[in-house]
């Protein structure tokens, strides 16, 4: 890292800053989603089918996590990319030292709570009795390094925000890599099962998070850690909130909507049902992630030239985005609706479950082309601070129009009911997004933040 950031946000052209900052992103992000695929690959051809679905059911517990470390974790980078266009360097430093902090005291409250209640959660997400087993003991290990998780996705959004984006994605794939390597020594050499795959997974974590201690860890850096940077500061910790609280509701809908998939799954498919399910997840969430990785590479341009008042070059960094988003997700359609099969054989031998994830597969990705869209607007709101409408946009997807008919179309159509609420949400969600996105535009309400 250097004290000066490494492109200039506020003057070098959009589509060229989009590009230096996006690709790194696009390229963790997909990397942290091939993290998650490659336990699933080795978890289904290493210990089974069944070993498949109970990594299926831990899916509401990891998003819950999830949705903590994204309230800090989302919200201090863009409070970090905003104070960076101000030329508030102190503010800047503080936010650091309040990430790490937040994050250690989230990490072991969060641990602490789940692990004591554990089985019953996991039953209530939809754990049966021949999937429990294997959940518990993935979720287990996958806790204890809880606190490793938080700080390390902490850290790693800081740096991403604070101009190196590179150094970011170098962390994201050390992890995949580590964990690549170290899955298949623990699973098929040392016979630990499910319980290998976790503790690849956190070990990975661990090495990466020591290399970013390290680099925060130079005084001559622009943004690193010394004495009096670590102290709780009300109104930092309120504005990250603030702004972390859309993705952290969205999170937190993640976790009420997999309890509903899961149990409506099980109830009308059986394990196997949602053993598919945990299949096209990771499939779908690897289109979803490069589209999250854009709008990442998005998010430092749009905070910086935002807090520079330059309008013009802000409105300029949305359209591209909805453009490469789009044709990611549209790709992605491809994919979903002419090769299910082909991609469902890369996780399971298992001709049933192969056949159940193939036709959830189709179903969720029909409307794919239109989400890019919904993902960004909901994402660019919370780039320049407009915390209200980036929930709003959020929850819209995922608690307006999602529970709903999660909980209403089972009834008539069984496990069909489930799979079509998905892309039908979708749909709706993103009619709603480019509303309000035109009326904001139109009435020119895109306003100095009170940061």
């Amino acid at each position: 890292m250097s004290k000066k950031l490494p492109l200039t946000l506020g003057t070098e052209p959009v589509k060229k800053l989009l590009r230096a900052y996006a690709m790194p992103s696009i390229i963790a992000m997909t990397a942290s989603s091939l993290y998650n695929m490659v336990d699933s690959i080795f978890i289904g051809h290493g210990v089974g089918e069944l070993a498949l679905s109970g990594l299926a059911v831990t899916f509401p517990l990891m998003n819950l996590a999830a949705a903590f470390g994204s309230l800090v974790g989302v919200g201090a980078s863009t409070l970090i990319s905003v104070k960076l266009g101000q030329k508030d360097y102190k503010t800047a430093q503080q936010v650091l030292g309040n990430v790490f902090v937040l994050n250690l005291i989230i990490g072991v409250c969060f641990t602490t709570l789940s692990l004591a209640f554990l089985e019953p959660i996991l039953r209530f997400f939809g754990a049966s009795e021949n999937t429990l087993p294997y959940a518990k003991d993935y979720m287990t290990i996958i806790l204890l390094g809880n606190v490793i998780t938080h700080i390390y996705l902490g850290l790693n959004a800081v740096l991403r925000s604070s101009g190196h984006p590179r150094l970011s994605m170098y962390a994201t794939i050390t992890t995949v890599l580590l964990n690549a390597i170290l899955d298949p020594i623990f699973i098929f050499v040392f016979d630990w099962g499910i319980k290998g795959a976790a503790i690849a997974t956190i070990l990975a974590q661990i090495i990466a998070l020591a290399w970013q201690c390290k680099l925060f860890a130079n005084p001559n850096e622009l943004l690193h850690f010394h004495k009096g940077i670590f102290r709780l500061k009300k109104r930092i910790v309120m504005d990250s909130f603030s702004i972390g609280m859309a993705p952290f509701l969205m999170n937190l809908a993640s976790c009420f909507i997999v309890i509903l998939i899961n149990n409506g799954l099980g109830r009308y498919g059986g394990d196997l049902a949602i053993g598919a399910y945990g299949i096209v997840n990771r499939v779908v969430f690897l289109f979803i992630m490069v589209v999250m990785g854009l709008n990442q590479g998005m998010q430092p341009i749009a905070g910086y030239n935002y807090g520079a008042q330059q309008m013009q070059r802000v409105m300029e960094v949305l359209k591209v985005t909805i453009l490469y988003a789009t044709m990611v997700m549209t790709l992605g359609f491809v994919v979903g609706e002419f090769m299910p099969e082909w991609v469902a054989r890369v996780f399971t031998s298992e001709k049933e479950l192969i056949r159940l994830a193939a036709d959830g597969m189709r179903v969720i990705m029909f409307v794919f082309p239109v989400i890019g869209f919904q993902m960004v607007v909901s994402n660019f709101f919370q780039s320049i601070g407009m915390a209200r409408q980036s929930i709003f946009l959020s929850l819209t997807r995922q608690v307006l129009f999602l529970i709903p008919l999660l909980i209403i179309l089972p009834r008539y159509w069984g496990m069909t009911g489930v799979w079509i609420s998905m892309p039908i949400s979708d749909f709706i969600a993103s009619v709603v997004a480019a509303g309000m996105l035109l009326h904001k535009m139109k009435n020119n309400k895109l306003h100095q933040p009170t940061m």
